[in-house]
């Protein structure tokens, strides 16, 4: 198969893509029991040459959890074709690695709210107050 582009500078070799193929349950009648149709790609990320070494341990520390000795493992049996599964399971890989390879966002600058807004917050609360306390046959009188 061809090489899996990842986004404008990273782009993996097949020979770093390895597949397994499976009968699939789902759709297909007769046919799901006699075809491979199930497609897992697997990817070796720990030991991948592909992948600049900064972007990698990025992806490492996002996937962890998915991640099984260092290999993800991406799986496709939605379609009931084998090819269309191999296409789904290479976009969801580069897909994957996109996301986990993505800069972290910049950091949140705190802000305050202004005195008009907490104003207006404490007014609401104060007419808020005062219609339950209506309810109740306790009248109380808004303070401004």
């Amino acid at each position: 198969m061809e090489p899996l582009p990842i986004d404008r500078d990273v782009v993996i070799p097949a020979e770093e893509l390895g597949w397994r193929f499976s009968r699939a349950s789902g759709p297909g009648g007769q046919g799901v029991n006699t075809t491979d149709s199930r497609v897992e790609l697997v990817f070796d990320l720990a030991r991948s040459r592909s992948l600049p070494e900064g972007l990698r341990r990025r992806a490492m520390e996002r996937l962890a959890p998915q991640l099984v000795a260092g290999v993800l493992v991406v799986v496709a049996l939605e379609h009931r074709s084998q090819w269309r599964n191999r296409q789904a399971a290479r976009l969801r890989l580069a897909a994957l690695l996109r996301q986990a390879m993505a800069p972290p966002p910049p950091p949140r600058r705190p802000t305050r709210p202004s005195r008009g807004s907490v104003q207006r917050r404490l007014a609401a609360k104060r007419l808020r107050g005062a219609i339950k306390s209506a309810r109740r046959g306790r009248p109380q009188v808004p303070e401004d």
